[in-house]
């Protein structure tokens, strides 16, 4: 019987670990998933266990260079020159032991959950453990060292002739995927994202349309720090309808970055949950519309990992299959996890009223913001 979706996970695609202090903490996968079961929204039989990709998946997008530099560091066999060179033994991308095995459970999850989209086998899948988009063909970079994303649109791309949407609402520029497919006609990539004036990595001005063939299949929506809700929502829905409306996927893949919201530390916007369960209904809506359903999501960034990542990656799954999560967060996996939290675990799916003082400069922000959305479907709305 096919499945309407599924939530590819096992213990091993926890090992992505630079270190105990580092933000970037797969813990938060774990965090979901529990926090899913204990629910009662995930059960046995839609959960199905990644495979480890190998060398030659992890080459469609990656040089083999790099990725025997990958296999060194992690066995202590690297020097540090070298290393660098490869971005590799950074502040943000450490070295640890196991790296390439550790990258490479993640990037058989996403093309576990790609085949099983593609095959037909279910509708959605769930791949949270990826999202790694700021990796390059030869350089780790932004705490992500395989792009798992990038390797499953190339995947699909020359297996099953895909043409593939790629949406990035993570609140850093998705530069790694784009970059990878700039001058492709057949994969689209748009991505939301705070504007990169203060924030790594700097990249996803609108101007950046792509290259070549590529030209007009590259969107970029920069929103202005402090950006709320109401204008995050209104820039992400008219740009993902207007643009799956243009390219016409066969199958949209989202990176589902949680770094937004107004508690992430690394970031400067101030989304809550409202946005985190509108961004995956909206995606949903439009894989229906467009590509029967067809619809890949990944985690991404996401770094307070106790009051947001677990609900809004929850929101995820939810959105998948119908389920409007609402009321008290279930007691057992507050209880399980609230000595170890760094923060007091939130005790309801919606954020509670008033986390932030009222920002001074909405209306400038959300002007703004639409003035940059115009811009940036400027080449789709002057043709239609």
């Amino acid at each position: 019987m096919k499945n309407e979706s599924i939530f590819v996970y096992s213990p091993d695609l926890l090992g992505y670990k630079f270190n105990d202090s580092h933000p970037f903490n797969q813990l938060r996968v774990q965090l979901s998933y529990e926090l899913l079961k204990d629910s009662g929204f995930l059960s046995a039989n839609e959960i199905i266990p990644p495979r480890q990709a190998t060398d030659e998946e992890i080459m469609l997008i990656h040089d083999k260079g790099y990725v025997n530099a990958v296999k060194n560091a992690g066995s202590g066999n690297l020097s540090k020159e070298t290393a660098l060179n490869y971005g590799l033994g950074t502040e943000d991308t450490p070295i640890f032991t196991n790296m390439h095995e550790a990258s490479s459970w993640i990037v058989g999850a996403t093309l576990t959950a790609a085949e099983w989209v593609m095959e037909g086998k279910a509708k959605h899948a769930l791949s949270l453990s990826g999202g790694l988009h700021h990796g390059f063909r030869g350089k780790a970079s932004g705490f992500c060292i395989y792009n798992d994303s990038s390797i499953a649109i190339e995947y699909m791309k020359q297996k099953y002739k895909a043409r593939v949407l790629y949406i990035d609402t993570d609140a850093h520029h998705g530069d790694g995927v784009q970059w990878a497919f700039y001058d492709d006609p057949d994969v689209c990539t748009l991505s939301i994202h705070e504007t990169g004036r203060y924030l790594f990595p700097g990249t996803g001005s609108i101007h950046e349309k792509g290259a070549g063939k590529g030209y007009g299949y590259s969107f970029n929506v920069p929103v202005d720090a402090f950006t709320e809700d109401d204008s995050f929502l209104e820039c992400y829905k008219k740009s993902i309808w207007e643009v799956a409306d243009f390219f016409k996927p066969d199958v949209i893949i989202t990176q589902n970055g949680a770094d937004a919201h107004y508690y992430d530390p690394l970031t400067h916007l101030s989304v809550t949950m409202k946005t985190y369960a509108e961004i995956p209904r909206i995606a949903k809506e439009v894989a229906e519309k467009y590509c029967g359903g067809r619809w890949i999501a990944t985690g991404g960034g996401g770094y307070d990992i106790w009051r947001v990542v677990p609900r809004a990656w929850s929101h995820l799954w939810c959105a998948m299959n119908n389920i409007e999560p609402s009321g008290r967060i279930a007691e057992e996996w507050i209880s399980r996890w609230e000595k170890e939290a760094k923060h007091p675990l939130p005790k309801t799916w919606e954020d509670e009223t008033g986390i932030y003082k009222p920002i001074p400069r909405k209306d400038e922000i959300t002007s703004k913001n639409r003035a940059t959305l115009e811009k940036s479907m400027y080449s789709i709305r002057k043709s239609s």
